[in-house]
């Protein structure tokens, strides 16, 4: 039984969709992409959103609208895939990484109470909702009230705090819409959201070459980015958002499957599952065991594809060597990318693939 760890949905409907507006509407900057803004927008409860060309350029541009540069310092996790940093990097702003807590996967709240208090020009913190688990964006905002907070959600679609969605409690939200995604657009894609007016409008002018909002064409107030979603992945992206619900649903099914099936497994720690506060919108179902190869290559052989995610934190990667950071910096995120061992969650399982799943993790490690 073969058991792909992402798979991407592309119906009928979502090929229609893109076929349509290739032919009725302008290839860039046609109105779908705006319909697919409002609507995102309303699915997360924010006043505004800009669909942007990738999730990297999410986080870029939200940082670039906030005003970050040169001069500023700004705080995020080495537990990540590397876009975050290098967005930060992008801008000509200082990086400061913070540990992560073993239990969430995210930042370490005390950790980061220390480091604000050390860091003087402290301009914006960049929180990651790993594997989609967020961040409580209001204890940060307790710790740093002065601080820009700008969230990365790229692998958190749907999920929320609180009942509140992840995209309305930081001053921005990035996500992303690559093909693993919980929703994709048929490529790379992302989106920002805020409920600032002035931050969307700035967002939106970097994004378009610093076009100006509002005035003509070939007006441009600022040094801007090609970094527009192609009206066609709006079209999909329109498409795929009203299945997110049902899709996120079907993930925390299986999660719940995978915490009920392996909790007895004494080498084996799991991911946190969310509690009465939290709702997690499971990108990936993300254990720790120092087992990892082994349990992949065991798992692989009864055709069961799984991934690490990420297997080198980001101050280890050579660019960031070469600001100076080496092993031992932060001793949990080191933990965490030798140990971490992505399982398939993705909403297109068969109950059978799960049972499948369940079946060879518990065989491996009995």
């Amino acid at each position: 039984m073969d058991v792909p760890l992402a798979l991407p949905a592309m119906t009928e409907k979502m090929r229609s969709e893109a076929d349509r507006v290739l032919n009725d509407e302008f290839f860039l900057r046609g109105e779908t992409v705006g319909t697919f803004e409002s609507e995102f927008a309303k699915f997360v409860e924010a006043e505004h959103a800009v669909a942007v060309s990738s999730g990297t350029q999410a986080i870029h541009l939200s940082l670039k609208a906030a005003g970050i540069g040169e001069g500023d310092t700004v705080i995020t996790t080495p537990a990540t895939f590397i876009a975050t940093a290098n967005s930060i990097q992008r801008t000509g702003a200082e990086v400061k990484f913070v540990d992560v807590d073993l239990d969430t996967y995210t930042i370490d709240l005390e950790k980061l109470e220390t480091a604000v208090e050390e860091i003087e020009n402290l301009s914006a913190i960049i929180p990651v909702d790993l594997y989609g688990y967020p961040v409580d964006i209001e204890k940060i905002r307790n710790i740093a009230p002065d601080a820009t907070i700008i969230s990365d959600a790229c692998q958190a679609h749907g999920a929320s705090i609180r009942g509140k969605k992840v995209g309305t409690m930081a001053d921005l939200t990035a996500f992303s819409f690559y093909p693993s995604k919980n929703m994709t657009v048929g490529g790379d894609g992302g989106m920002i959201t805020t409920n600032s007016r002035e931050l969307s409008e700035a967002a939106r002018s970097f994004a378009d070459v610093g076009r100006s909002i509002g005035e003509g064409e070939y007006e441009h107030e600022r040094i801007g980015y090609t970094a527009r979603m192609d009206t066609y992945k709006a079209a999909i992206g329109k498409e795929q958002l009203k299945h997110l619900p049902e899709w996120n649903e079907r993930r925390t099914d299986i999660a719940e499957k995978y915490t009920s099936a392996f909790d007895t497994l004494d080498e084996v720690d799991l991911p946190p599952s969310g509690n009465e506060e939290i709702t997690p919108a499971w990108y990936f179902y993300v254990i720790r065991t120092n087992r990892r190869d082994e349990l992949s290559e065991y798992l692989e052989n009864k055709g069961i594809e799984t991934g690490v995610h990420y297997p080198t934190p980001v101050h280890l990667q050579p660019p960031y060597r070469d600001l100076g950071y080496e092993e031992g910096d932060f001793p949990r995120s080191e933990q965490w990318a030798n140990e971490v061992l992505s399982l398939p969650v993705h909403p297109h399982l068969t109950d059978e693939q799960v049972n499948h799943v369940i079946s060879n993790v518990n065989s491996f490690f009995n």
